[in-house]
């Protein structure tokens, strides 16, 4: 099969047929083999009835739905676990995201052996304050974070090989960062492709300005994960090392203080350095408890499931 088109959706039931029929429409006059995979994340709306009757119709329309809202990275892995195309498109399902771009990011990843390509909104048809201005910001962070030279991290239309997506575990709210996770796990070949947005034509927006936070604290976890996720002590340790060493430094010079230079001189309980000196060295107590337990949660953690399928169509 040549394309998996992966589309996770929550309470999008106006766009799903006029969305299902662009993409077939593309599909067919590039003669492409084909399968449309729709994650409904919990909607309350009649979108999962839309996604049956184009099921029906069309064999190429597969769907998977949650039991509940789990969220869109939740819906990725589960759309990614099932696809089989040689190549993997995610897109949104608010026809903001233009199928007329599937061909040539095919081709980026077929012909040009990218691991992934990422679309890049240049003109954008959304609020300039409440999205353009911190999603510029946000995107500024994650560049400079990550080392991965993206212009837009957060768009919904990648390509990708299906290697990075069977390779790479998208859970949180990871799925803004998904090509530093893959720039993580060894795919380096990642490439931009400037895309055709389009302005909202159903419904409205489902993510306000809280997600541009919830994307700067990721952004942090991430780095911490890239670079000290499989040895926390590391990081720990180290900073035990640093905060033990200064207390030790302190006491020893009260120490050498008291007995031989001003035996006479105040107590040293009285003495300021004393506190910096008890303070620091429990600190790096501290710092060394949490890595060793860093290192014992990681060896002992076993994967659970992140979200619960309802129903499936197609599979």
């Amino acid at each position: 099969m040549n394309i998996s088109v992966v589309i996770p959706l929550l309470n999008e039931q106006e766009s799903l047929s006029e969305l299902h029929d662009w993409i077939a429409k593309i599909m067919q006059s590039n003669r492409f083999s084909y399968e449309i995979i729709f994650i409904d994340d919990g909607s309350t709306d009649d979108s999962w009835s839309t996604i049956m009757q184009l099921s029906q119709k069309d064999a190429n329309v597969k769907g998977i739905r949650f039991l509940k809202n789990f969220g869109k990275s939740q819906a990725l892995h589960a759309g990614f676990a099932k696809a089989e195309g040689d190549v993997v498109i995610t897109m949104d399902a608010d026809l903001q995201d233009n199928p007329e771009e599937i061909p040539d990011l095919y081709n980026m990843i077929v012909v040009n052996k990218f691991d992934l390509v990422s679309g890049w909104k240049k003109k954008r048809y959304d609020s300039v304050i409440a999205k353009n201005l911190p999603s510029k910001l946000f995107n500024w962070a994650a560049r400079q974070t990550s080392g991965v030279k993206l212009h837009d991290f957060n768009c919904g239309l990648k390509a990708y090989n299906k290697n990075v997506i069977k390779n790479i575990d998208v859970s949180g709210e990871m799925h803004r960062y998904i090509p530093v996770l893959a720039k993580n796990a060894g795919f380096t070949k990642i490439g931009e492709k400037i895309v055709q947005h389009q302005a909202r034509k159903y419904g409205v927006t489902k993510f306000g300005m809280e997600r541009f936070i919830n994307g700067f604290l990721d952004l942090i976890t991430i780095w911490f994960l890239s670079r000290f996720g499989k040895r926390p002590m590391h990081l720990f340790g180290a900073l035990g090392v640093l905060m033990f060493g200064i207390g030790f430094i302190f006491a020893f010079y009260l120490g050498i203080d008291k007995l031989f230079l001003n035996p006479t001189g105040r107590l040293i309980t009285e003495r300021p350095q004393f506190y910096i000196a008890l303070t620091t060295m429990i600190l790096g107590s501290q710092f060394f408890v949490a890595g060793f337990l860093g290192e014992l949660i990681l060896r002992s953690k076993t994967d659970k499931n992140r979200y619960l399928i309802k129903q499936e169509l197609n599979f």
